[in-house]
């Protein structure tokens, strides 16, 4: 039988690749977005809902949610006005759990269904002038891990992948706070031209699709996968290093 897939944000970057791999794969994919397969806002709940609902109807089931729906802001933290700061938090973090919430009820009735957030390496990472980015990011991890817990007894497992570095449209679709009076002396400019070049020289979008298809059909999952041994040694590093140095090294890295 083919798996009913839903992936968010899936008519662009990471969110596209993962639909054509798990199309490659055999699955019936629904691509959502504001003008995907099935027009979604992932950060209203009555419109994840709505969009769940319909391919209930026509489908009966649904074995796989992908969240990939999402954006970045760049900028000084202080810099960055708060309401742009929960829309960054609407989108990423509870756009997501939108998502989950509407699935719930069928995968519970099914006896059991497969989601895969996307995370990021910024998440144990976290970047000075992508902090809210960054906390989104993280929440998400959090979220993906705790949520596991909650709903394993019900067949449901949860995962999260978590790219670093990807070439993508996401670089060009960043929201960056302007420093009107180089309150920064530069190093916002210094840092995020850093980011992109990294992401644009980063991995192809469709190497990270087809590692969420696999992970989305996977018998067994692991709660986090983080793609590439580069990103995996620096997730190791900051776990075993004091706190203070790995903050420090990001900083020389990201924040001079």
């Amino acid at each position: 039988m083919n798996k009913i897939a839903i992936v968010t944000g899936g008519t662009s970057g990471i969110g596209l690749a993962a639909v054509n791999a798990l199309r490659a794969k055999g699955c019936t994919v629904y691509a959502l977005s504001r003008h995907g397969d099935i027009p979604c806002d992932v950060s209203d709940e009555e419109s994840a809902k709505a969009a769940v609902r319909q391919i209930l109807e026509k489908e009966g089931r649904i074995d796989i949610l992908v969240n990939c729906a999402g954006f970045g802001i760049s900028g000084a933290a202080e810099l960055t006005p708060l309401d742009m700061a929960k829309q960054q938090l609407d989108v990423n973090l509870y756009g997501t759990a939108n998502m989950v919430n509407a699935v719930i009820p069928a995968m519970r009735q099914q006896g059991g269904g497969r989601i895969v957030n996307t995370g990021s390496v910024a998440g144990f990472v976290p970047i000075p002038f992508q902090t809210w980015y960054s906390a989104s990011k993280a929440a998400v991890q959090s979220y993906t891990m705790a949520m596991g817990n909650e709903l394993r007894p019900f067949g449901i497992t949860l995962t999260a992948v978590l790219p670093g570095d990807t070439k993508t449209g996401f670089t060009a679709a960043r929201n960056k706070i302007d420093d009107p009076e180089d309150l920064y002396q530069g190093r916002i400019a210094r840092s995020v031209e850093r980011m992109e070049r990294d992401e644009q020289n980063g991995v192809p979008a469709q190497k990270v699709g087809d590692l969420i298809a696999r992970v989305a059909l996977k018998k067994r999952v692991k709660p986090l996968y983080i793609p590439g041994f580069s990103y995996n040694l620096v997730n190791v590093l900051t776990r075993i290093l004091p706190s203070g140095l790995a903050n420090r090294l990001i900083g020389l890295l990201y924040a001079k």
